[in-house]
């Protein structure tokens, strides 16, 4: 659904219209879901989770000013929902602790294309911190600039550019040491 039509929807869902709320949910639900499942690694609470982003995007609806993407919106409902439960859990770290660099590497589709399959990529992303995988699923898996993702996990830009940056230099060195380990098998 393009961009215009989400507004659309979303001002529709302002003024109350039910089935608004309906149409988006049809629209972001699988990948929403998918976001907050990658993070919680639990069906039932990204379920519970995925509820409640829409429970307040309903809520909401009325607040939505258009200075941002619908979908970067609701996705930054998603993480501060997933960030809160992972301060609930005592899982999350805030703190970025590498200096910022700009992203000048290679793109992550070089680094994906790298990997001859798809379980050490997974392996890999799993391994990494939270902060770092949202930044690298956001930025190429969900197609969002640097600045959207800026908004959805609420940290500068060059914050994100720095995690990219780390997250796709310890993506290529997880991939190299497990296609080494692959080739000496």
């Amino acid at each position: 659904m393009r961009e215009d039509a989400l507004v659309a929807v979303v001002r529709r869902m302002a003024g109350g219209d039910v089935s608004a709320l309906d149409t988006l949910y049809r629209q972001l639900e699988r990948p929403l879901f998918g976001f907050i499942h990658s993070k919680l690694n639990d069906p039932f609470a990204a379920a519970d989770i995925l509820h409640e982003v829409f429970l307040e995007v309903w809520r909401g609806a009325a607040g939505f000013q258009d200075r941002s993407r619908v979908r970067t919106w609701v996705y930054a409902i998603a993480w501060r929902k997933v960030v809160d439960e992972f301060r609930a859990r005592g899982r999350v770290t805030i703190q970025d602790e590498m200096p910022d660099r700009p992203d000048e590497g290679p793109s992550a589709l070089e680094l994906l294309q790298t990997a001859e399959e798809r379980d050490m990529l997974r392996d890999c992303l799993g391994g990494l911190k939270a902060d770092h995988r949202a930044a690298i699923e956001l930025t190429f898996l969900e197609d969002m600039s640097y600045r959207e993702v800026a908004e959805v996990i609420g940290v500068p830009e060059g914050t994100v550019k720095t995690r990219v940056f780390h997250a796709k230099a310890l993506l290529l060195r997880c991939l190299e040491a497990k296609m080494n380990r692959r080739a000496r098998a």
